[in-house]
């Protein structure tokens, strides 16, 4: 890995060229919703409050809990790092963005926020010898009980199952004739089934559903998949948060090869966050998101670690 400045604008495609060429390339497929597409904020520069800066990525490197670990965010020139090991797609609107993994990788385009792809980057990096690609689909607002149906849970397939899966496919298209193998699915995403009592009845047979139709779809049968808890405002005993949850892990234990991904012990306060009117957004703290793509990244480890022990 290399730390070379960023652009301000979109990234770029970079192919990826290291002692590690000849390897299959790892694929990682992220997807999920608003919280998957990433509201950490990174910096704003002065042209909002945003509560002062508390909670950004450039705070929390000198303040949170995590500040030491997130100092390698920066090079010794205080430039963002961009990793030449890790590179990532992710379509936003009409375009794509890739490039090497680094701060942006989000729908507000620029540097100004982060999701979880850049800790699980970070994680999947220093792990694997092999090269990565990480392949992000996400869109806000969308349940799996509607909008990502898959196909064996019946009724009408979600038409954002149909995008992501679409999405994927067009990205591995690009590749050319560069090996690959795919090798983790990472889902994180939920919020707008748990407002609902229907979905949250639904959603741990969904969830198994989802699973088993991307395996079959792209015939990786023992694919290793993460889920990320709806960790929100940190732990709760009660209610339609709580019961979610339990869907949550409940639908995951069903799956083979597969892990739950706590993640309420990353919650911060809202007086210590950019954003401290949306919790459903982690009051865009960027440790908490940050943290939560880190978990992600350390549960795939696991699964790797298991089907490959002699790594």
């Amino acid at each position: 890995m290399t730390a070379i400045e960023a652009s301000q604008s979109s990234p770029q495609l970079v192919r990826i060229v290291s002692n590690s060429e000849a390897k299959p390339l790892k694929v990682f497929i992220l997807a999920g919703q608003s919280n998957m597409e990433g509201h950490g904020v990174v910096s704003m520069n002065g042209k909002r409050d945003y509560n002062g800066g508390k909670g950004n990525l450039v705070w929390s490197m000198k303040h949170s809990q995590s500040a030491e670990k997130l100092k390698r965010l920066k090079d010794e020139q205080g430039e963002w790092v961009v990793r030449d090991d890790v590179q990532i797609s992710f379509k936003v609107d009409d375009k794509v963005r890739k490039g090497g993994l680094t701060v942006g990788y989000t729908g507000y385009g620029g540097s100004s926020h982060i999701g979880p792809e850049l800790g699980f980057g970070f994680v999947m990096g220093d792990y694997l010898d092999e090269p990565v690609l990480l392949i992000k689909t996400a869109w806000g607002g969308k349940s799996l009980f509607v909008d990502f149906r898959p196909p064996s849970s019946g009724g009408e397939v979600g038409p954002y199952y149909t995008r992501m899966v679409e999405e994927v496919r067009a990205a591995l298209a690009e590749l050319g004739d560069q090996k690959y193998e795919i090798a983790g699915f990472v889902w994180q995403q939920g919020w707008n089934d748990m407002c609902e009592k229907p979905a949250i009845a639904e959603y741990a047979q969904n969830l198994v559903n989802l699973v088993k139709d991307l395996r079959k779809e792209f015939d990786s049968p023992n694919l290793p998949v993460v889920v990320g808890e709806l960790g929100n405002g940190g732990p709760v005993t009660s209610g339609d948060m709580f019961e979610f949850r339990k869907a949550q892990e409940q639908g995951t234990r069903q799956i083979k090869n597969a892990l739950f991904i706590k993640t309420t012990d990353f919650a911060r306060p809202a007086e210590l966050s950019p954003n401290t009117t949306h919790g459903h957004h982690w009051f865009g703290n960027a440790e908490s998101y940050f943290l939560i793509g880190e978990a992600l990244g350390e549960g795939m480890k696991q699964l790797l670690k298991e089907s490959a022990p002699n790594r």
